[in-house]
């Protein structure tokens, strides 16, 4: 894991501010700070810190189809199954990776790898779905999904950015695994861009203007309260919370323009759509987003498996590459959790077309920086990568892995009406060795 930079506070009074003044611009700051749609809102230096100390976020690199394991984390150069790709060292002895992340090898201090996901699902809706839940849904209960609890549990109530954004331009895979809010209610729902870097439909009709809209705005409202009077719903309320938003959420359009960055970072992200969202997604956390998915597809290479990971593993590694140390620079790795995720991995045996199938036994994943024990490797499958040989991980155990890196309790219930609803199966337990 990265360290925050020392201090280089020279003992000034003129540099110096004290709790109370620190409260008192805090105060200040806060009704600004709530519509955080400035990037460089936080100017203070100490200010800047103790925010950043108290607002953990994620980013979820979500690799649709089924990244092969073998061809990114844990290869298996020499074996029958292990494809044509060398194995390199990386920047922690002991550790290597595919030839084809060459970026990733030099960083790999600040990654865990979990080499031992036996998840037991190959469907891709099934399996796309238990990656983001990390269970399944009942026959009456829907469970929401990773980005609709860390909207609940991380997000800020004032706060005027949306919560959980999700990039997902593909077709392939798209209705696979889409967010679900479950049982929270559309409150935390994802805002999806399909087609667009920029939201649709967010900007105010020309023909109203500012007063209209807020006068708009509070007639809805009123008639709301109204119809709300005597009748008791979750989705009265969670309706009603996600509209008293609207406002805020329109102002955060610039969010999402890339272009507003300097020339030099846009080039380090690289020029492909993946680089330009996992750049979108830096400048939404940075700006108090909890949650952004950042979707890549498409992995699923029954055929020509060789071929699509040597086109689509160096782009990955460039934009993770890229993505982690620009956190790391601006000071935010130490509270931002970077995952990589697909619904499976792939098979060891490759098949007549040259290709991988899906494979669900004994894959792969990773996590870097936020409350996460960098420059390791979890579990490890057997010489041919055919079955997990030790430290087996669960998506339950994953998940539970992930809150606790984040500050939150996987063990603490929802309640749907009066039924209590743990945040993970009970009896699940943290992977403890991934947690810095």
């Amino acid at each position: 894991m990265s360290h925050l930079r020392r201090s280089h506070f020279c003992g000034s009074p003129m540099h110096a501010l004290d709790r109370r003044g620190f409260l008192g611009l805090a105060a200040g700051a806060a009704a600004f700070a709530a519509d955080m749609t400035q990037l460089n809102v936080l100017q203070h230096p100490l200010l800047a810190g103790e925010m950043k100390k108290q607002q953990k976020r994620c980013i979820l690199l979500w690799l649709a189809g089924g990244a092969s394991q073998l061809e990114t984390w844990d290869p298996k150069p020499g074996a029958s199954t292990g494809g044509p790709f060398r194995a390199i060292p990386t920047s922690v002895p002991g550790i290597h990776i595919s030839e084809l992340m060459p970026e990733m090898a030099k960083r790999m201090k600040h990654t865990c790898i979990v080499r031992s996901l036996n998840t037991r699902n190959g469907d891709h809706g099934g399996a796309a779905q238990l990656m983001m839940r990390g269970r399944r849904d009942e026959a009456n209960l829907k469970y929401p999904d990773l980005g609709a609890v860390l909207a609940r549990e991380l997000g800020q109530a004032d706060s005027q950015v949306p919560d959980y954004v999700s990039f997902y331009f593909a077709t392939e895979g798209r209705g696979s695994a889409p967010g679900s809010a479950g049982f929270l209610g559309s409150r935390y729902a994802p805002m999806e861009l399909y087609t667009s870097m920029i939201p649709e439909n967010i900007r105010r009709l020309d023909g109203i203007d500012d007063l209209d809209h807020k006068q708009r705005g509070e007639l809805r409202d009123s008639l709301s309260k109204q119809f709300a009077k005597g009748r008791v719903s979750s989705s009265l309320g969670s309706h009603g919370e996600a509209y008293q938003r609207v406002r805020g959420l329109m102002a955060s359009e610039k969010l999402f323009d890339v272009s507003r960055e300097p020339q030099k970072i846009r080039e380090k992200y690289g020029p492909t759509l993946f680089g330009e969202q996992a750049l979108a997604a830096r400048r939404l956390i940075e700006a108090g987003v909890p949650f952004v998915r950042v979707g890549r597809a498409w992995w699923d290479s029954h055929g020509e498996n060789f071929e699509t990971h040597r086109e689509l593993v160096p782009e990955l590694d460039h934009v993770m590459a890229a993505l982690l140390d620009d956190l790391e620079q601006r000071g935010l790795l130490e509270n931002t959790l970077v995952i990589t995720l697909s619904e499976f991995g792939r098979t060891p045996g490759i098949n007549a077309s040259l290709g991988r199938d899906h494979f669900a036994s004994a894959w792969s994943a990773t996590l870097s920086g936020c409350g996460i024990q960098g420059g390791s490797v979890h579990g490890k499958t057997d010489a041919k990568g055919e079955r997990v040989a030790d430290g087996e991980v669960g998506a339950a155990e994953l998940f539970a892995t992930i809150y606790r890196a984040l500050g939150i309790n996987h063990q603490k219930n929802y309640h749907v009406g009066s039924r209590p609803v743990p945040l993970t199966d009970p009896g699940t337990k943290p992977i403890k060795a991934l947690l810095a």
